[in-house]
């Protein structure tokens, strides 16, 4: 007859060895999109699946094992970075002033930008397909700017009568003019000169 506490050992052994390979595989992925991001980001040129595994530290068959297409890669960066500013305008919030939390978000923007940039091919065909609910990602951005400015608003840091709507054309304008990382001190400079405009008046 076995013995019972033998068999328990094997079910916790057993279920530690399961959970081992599922904790690599999370890492892996968390590591080929954090790869993806900044070689998207800083891509003048949309990057190779091969350049991508590179940069992560992983091989290209990890790689493919993900991400079986180059448009899941493009879809998974796309959304994380999405996530990124949604959840970034809460936690900033948490953090700072409103208005200090408006310019790092700002920043957070300029970075997302960026990472569409070097993906833009793929993005514009994803879009185009109906893969990617570009509107949805208008609507779920401009909530989250519409979070700090209410948040501004309930203590006199941000002005009464700048929408969500005047901030995103601002920063599209600006991150066209001067895309980071290549016009970063421009960047930094424009986004400085934007946030004094939002200020009420005797708070500039």
């Amino acid at each position: 007859m076995d013995d019972p506490n033998t068999n328990g050992a094997r079910s916790v052994s057993n279920e530690a060895e399961s959970r081992t390979p599922r904790a690599d595989a999370a890492r892996n992925r968390d590591q080929l999109l954090a790869g993806a991001t900044r070689v998207f980001a800083s891509a003048g040129t949309e990057p190779s699946m091969r350049a991508i595994a590179r940069e992560a530290g992983v091989g290209i068959g990890t790689l493919y094992r993900h991400f079986p297409t180059k448009e899941s890669l493009v879809d998974a960066v796309y959304r994380s970075q999405v996530v990124r500013l949604t959840t970034g305008a809460r936690e900033l919030l948490d953090q700072l002033p409103p208005a200090a939390a408006m310019r790092r978000w700002m920043d957070l923007f300029g970075d997302w930008i960026a990472t569409k940039n070097g993906m833009l091919d793929t993005l514009l065909a994803m879009i185009e397909a109906g893969e990617i609910a570009h509107g949805q990602t208008r609507i779920e951005l401009l909530a989250a700017i519409t979070t700090i400015l209410d948040a501004g608003r309930a203590v006199d840091d941000l002005r009464r009568d700048v929408t969500a709507e005047d901030i995103a054309a601002s920063l599209i304008g600006i991150f066209t003019v001067a895309p980071k990382p290549q016009r970063e001190d421009l960047a930094s400079r424009l986004l400085n000169l934007l946030m004094d405009g939002l200020r009420p008046q005797g708070h500039r």
